[in-house]
């Protein structure tokens, strides 16, 4: 296995490793438990562009550092709208598949980061929640990959209540492909199996594969950034966040 170091000005939010034609991104901030700074977000579209351009890689598994795969966005740093759109879309148009390896908590766009992968598989002791509605905000960018995936009722309830889901729950959803209790041995034919296509059958399958996907990102994502932008600068929003960063129940709460 091939490992790239971080960079000398400091340690890298993603990391790389390769090993048998797949290449692991490994989410490494576990300090703000990988929330989706500006420079995580940018980190990873860097590395998902080199892979993109690099023959050796045949497909490509996102995991991660810590017990959070992603907390959702850096409300202290957050990334541009528009730069994480871009994101989830590079994942879904990159000519290679992207598989997510899950062990710990997906929050809000962390789950949008799985919507876009093509693959997703997670241990039992993961858990999920789109937390966006607690705060005053909605899952609007991220419901550009998932809600043409995602089981209509199910994304009904969880994107409402913002309550926690299990990965048996989310993989009967449509959040996930699979739940395991070894993430690792199931992930052990998928990626066989990549190993195994052709590089021009992988891209062309994912073409078939995501034409849904692509066509919400074509109609929808404008609306969305647009929407979500209004939604965080309101006084509700402000409450919620507020509440979230102070570790206290919102003022609505009763």
């Amino acid at each position: 296995m091939t490992q790239t170091q971080p960079p000398a000005s400091g340690p890298a939010l993603v990391t790389t490793a390769h090993e048998r034609g797949i290449t692991t991104l490994t989410l490494d901030s576990p300090a703000n438990r990988n929330a989706l700074s500006a420079r995580l977000v940018d980190a990873l579209g860097d590395a998902l562009t080199a892979c993109a351009k690099d023959p050796a890689v045949r497909a490509v598994l996102l995991t991660h550092t810590g017990t959070t795969f992603s907390a959702g966005a850096d409300l202290k740093a957050p990334a541009n709208p528009y730069t994480f759109i871009a994101l989830m879309r590079q994942i879904v148009e990159l000519p290679k598949p992207v598989v997510a390896r899950v062990t710990g908590h997906v929050r809000a766009g962390g789950i949008g980061l799985l919507g876009a992968c093509d693959i997703a598989v997670a241990d039992r002791t993961s858990d999920f929640a789109f937390t966006e509605v607690r705060i005053g905000v909605a899952p609007a960018v991220i419901s550009l990959p998932l809600l043409p995936r995602v089981e209509p009722r199910a994304a009904a309830r969880y994107y409402l209540t913002g309550e926690r889901f299990d990965a048996e729950r989310a993989a009967t959803a449509g959040v996930i492909t699979e739940a395991a209790d070894d993430v690792d041995a199931a992930l052990a034919p998928v990626l066989d199996g990549l190993r195994r296509a052709s590089p021009q059958g992988l891209a062309e399958s994912k073409k078939l594969l995501t034409v849904g996907v692509l066509d919400a990102f074509e109609r929808y994502a404008e609306d969305l950034v647009q929407r979500s932008a209004s939604l965080f600068v309101t006084a509700e929003a402000r409450e919620g966040i507020t509440a979230f960063l102070e570790r206290r129940d919102a003022s609505w709460v009763r």
